[in-house]
């Protein structure tokens, strides 16, 4: 789907609102023209169309037509062709998650092309604002470039902070003793890595535009290339530093659901303890309980009297029951 077309002379729009494809393409004479086209993920046909118009590459088309790819920058068609792939990020905060999509970019002396793919803020207000700068509109498709390069770089700021609240939170109820949802964790430390390979392989692309190796720009729009180059070595060392700080945490609440486990085994041990005493106990007692309640004939002649009965039976318990506690006292078993 066309997002946008629009025809641009000397560091101006020549039209209000988006225009044809087809007439935008034969306006194209002088140096000072360009077009800059935004597709949202189109279907084959209209990739095809927009490749014959004009003249992209194969390869790089079959990169723009399937997204997760990594970010990159090469030149076809012996540099006449720029093509570069940037990863586009949003923080939902509803579901306290990030949103990712893909951006691959067509650029050359006369167009510029856009084709995005998932989630992520569009360019239209790049477009407004480069729009109300016509000295650097006037540098042509570099001058676009910039505007979407800045546009994504400025779109990772809310991502950092939206992680940020969200490894804090994690973090201060894992160093509160408690044990944090791991799960929640590992979700935090796949979207934090998902997001270093986003940010990350973008630095040298950036550095390249910077330079001016695949790209002719002025001095005055290098300075607006190293600002974005700036703001994304910013970016990419505060996620860095999150993944380290994500690992730190998970080894914690590891080790902090590693010391419940370790106080639920010591109360189970102490109960089985308690238990065991109990039953070693009552042993004895059940053995003697047991025997004097046969009917030999030695017991039903000679314990006749309550005094005998005392003597002998409740005297047994009372002995074995001293006995036994004793014994558990100096090993050590109770006592302590």
């Amino acid at each position: 789907m066309i997002v946008d077309c629009a025809y641009y002379r000397d560091g101006k729009r020549q039209h209000d609102g988006s225009t044809e494809l087809g007439a935008v393409t034969e306006m194209l004479v002088d140096d000072d023209e360009f077009v800059w086209l935004g597709l949202l993920e189109p279907d084959d046909a209209e990739l095809a169309d927009v490749q014959q118009r004009f003249g992209l590459h194969e390869l790089a088309v079959e990169d723009a037509r399937t997204p997760h790819m990594r970010p990159k920058l090469e030149r076809y068609d012996e540099g006449e062709v720029l093509f570069a792939v940037f990863r586009t990020a949003r923080y939902v905060d509803e579901l306290e998650e990030i949103e990712f999509g893909e951006v691959s970019v067509f650029i050359s002396s006369r167009f510029v092309i856009t084709v995005r793919h998932g989630g992520g803020t569009g360019f239209g207000r790049a477009r407004q604002r480069l729009e109300q700068r016509p000295d650097l509109l006037r540098e042509g498709p570099a001058a676009a470039l910039w505007a979407i390069v800045d546009t994504i770089v400025d779109d990772y700021g809310p991502v950092i902070e939206g992680l940020d609240r969200d490894v804090e939170e994690v973090e201060a109820t894992v160093f509160s003793g408690a044990a944090a949802p791991t799960e929640r964790i590992y979700a935090l430390r796949r979207e934090a890595t998902e997001f270093y390979r986003a940010v990350h392989p973008l630095l040298t692309p950036l550095e390249v535009l910077e330079r001016g190796t695949y790209l002719r720009r002025s001095k005055e729009l290098r300075k607006f290339f190293r600002d974005v180059n700036d703001h994304l070595k910013i970016v990419n060392e505060e996620i860095a530093t999150q993944r380290d700080v994500l690992a730190m945490i998970l080894q914690a609440n590891m080790a902090v659901i590693s010391n419940q486990h370790n106080e639920i085994n010591l109360r189970q041990n102490e109960t089985m303890k308690v238990l065991t005493l109990v039953a070693t106990i009552f042993l004895p007692l059940s053995f003697i309980a047991g025997f004097f309640g046969m009917n030999f004939k030695w017991m039903t002649d000679h314990i006749e009297s309550l005094a005998t009965f005392a003597a002998v039976g409740v005297g047994s318990f009372v002995v074995s029951t001293a006995v036994l506690l004793g014994w558990l006292k100096r090993e050590g078993h109770i006592g302590r």
